[in-house]
C-alpha cells in the first residue's frame, strides 16, 4: 500500500513538472500539436480602419508572390477605395490615393494587358489589394483608366490603366509611402497608371490632364492660370487686392527644375507691391484656392477670364461640363 501511495505521488510530481515546462517562462501557452508560431495575438493588435494588420505583415523585401493565405484561404478583407484622390508628394511627385489618403500601389510582377495579379497569400497580405466595387476617380484621373481583375478568389480588384491596384500594410496615415521602392518591385501609381517617382519633382512640370490635356502645375501640383486682364506686354497687374485673396500669384521657378517645358518660356516678373511673380511666356500665373489636389481646374473658364496654360505657354479655353 505504502508502496501504491509513493508511486502515484511520483506520477504526480512529473505531471506538475511536465505542465511547468509546457508553459515556459515567457507565460505563453501554445495549443497541443502547434508551434509557437501559431500563437493568436491579443485581440485588437495590429489592427487598422481597413481591416487588416499594420504591424507589418511581412519583412522589408515587400513580400514575394504566392506564399501562406490566411486561415480563411484568402487575403484578408479590405475596405474599397472610394473616390480617389491625387497626392502630391516631394520626392516622388503626384500619386494616386484612396478616399481616406492612404497611398495606393502597383506590383513590377503583375501585368497590364491582359491585368492579372501576381501577388497572392502572404504577399497579398502585406500589400492588400484594393477592391474595385465603387470607385470613381477625381477630375485629374481618366475615369477610362479605371477597370478591375477577378481575383483567384473571387474579388474584383481595382485596376488603373491594366495595373492591379494595393495598399501597403506599414503605410498607417494618409500621405505615407512607405511602400515606394520596396524590394525593388513596388511603386506608388501615378495618376496614369505608371510608376510615381520616375521623374524628380520639378518647380513647373506638365500634368497630362483627362479633359485639357497637358497642363503647366507648381511644384505643389496646383494647377496654374493666367488672367485675361493682365497684360504682357506692356506688362499689366488685373490681379490686385481682393482678387489675391482667390487667386495667389505663383511663385518664381528655378529654370534648373523644369519638367516638359522649355526653359525660355519661364521668367519673373516684379507686381506693384514688389513681390516677385511667376511669368509663362511673360504672362504672369497663378494658382486658385478653390483647387484642392492635383488635377483640379475648378478655376478653368472662371468669369471667362481665367484659363490653365500649355506646356508651350498658351492658354487653353476648353471648358469642361461640370
Amino acid at each position: 500500500m505504502i508502496n501504491r501511495r509513493r508511486a502515484a505521488f511520483a506520477a504526480a510530481a512529473v505531471a506538475t513538472l511536465a505542465l511547468t515546462t509546457a508553459c515556459g517562462s515567457s507565460g505563453t501557452q501554445s495549443a497541443p500539436g502547434t508551434t509557437s508560431a501559431d500563437n493568436v495575438q491579443p485581440a485588437g493588435q495590429g489592427t487598422s480602419d481597413y481591416g487588416y494588420g499594420s504591424s507589418g505583415g511581412g519583412s522589408g523585401s515587400g513580400g514575394q508572390a504566392g506564399g501562406t493565405d490566411t486561415a480563411a484561404g484568402k487575403a484578408p478583407k479590405a475596405a474599397p477605395a472610394g473616390k480617389l484622390a491625387l497626392h502630391q508628394d516631394a520626392k516622388i511627385g503626384t500619386v494616386v490615393a484612396d478616399s481616406k489618403g492612404m497611398t495606393l500601389y502597383r506590383f513590377d510582377k503583375d501585368t497590364p494587358d491582359p491585368a492579372k495579379s501576381n501577388c497572392a497569400g502572404s504577399c497579398a497580405t502585406t500589400w492588400p489589394p484594393v477592391p474595385a466595387d465603387g470607385t470613381t476617380a477625381p477630375a485629374g484621373i481618366d475615369k477610362s483608366k479605371l477597370g478591375s481583375v477577378t481575383r483567384a478568389d473571387g474579388v474584383k480588384q481595382l485596376t488603373i490603366a491594366g495595373w492591379p491596384a494595393y495598399r501597403y500594410i506599414k503605410d498607417t496615415k494618409a500621405g505615407d509611402t512607405k511602400g515606394q521602392g520596396v524590394g525593388g518591385t513596388w511603386n506608388a501609381l501615378a495618376p496614369d497608371g505608371k510608376k510615381a517617382g520616375a521623374q524628380e519633382p520639378s518647380d513647373v512640370s506638365v500634368f497630362n490632364h483627362p479633359d485639357l490635356g497637358g497642363i503647366l502645375v507648381d511644384g505643389k501640383g496646383r494647377t496654374l492660370y493666367r488672367f485675361n486682364k493682365d497684360s504682357a506686354w506692356p506688362m499689366k497687374f488685373g490681379c490686385n487686392d481682393a482678387c489675391l485673396e482667390t487667386w495667389k500669384p505663383a511663385k518664381p521657378a528655378d529654370r534648373s527644375k523644369l519638367n516638359g517645358i522649355a526653359p525660355k518660356l519661364i521668367s519673373t516678373v516684379t507686381r506693384p507691391d514688389g513681390t516677385r511673380q511667376l511669368a509663362v511666356d511673360c504672362w504672369p500665373v497663378y494658382w486658385f484656392t478653390g483647387d484642392e489636389q492635383p488635377g483640379d481646374i475648378n478655376g478653368q473658364g472662371k468669369m471667362g477670364l481665367w484659363f490653365a496654360v500649355s506646356k508651350e505657354g498658351k492658354k487653353i479655353t476648353t471648358t469642361p461640363e461640370g
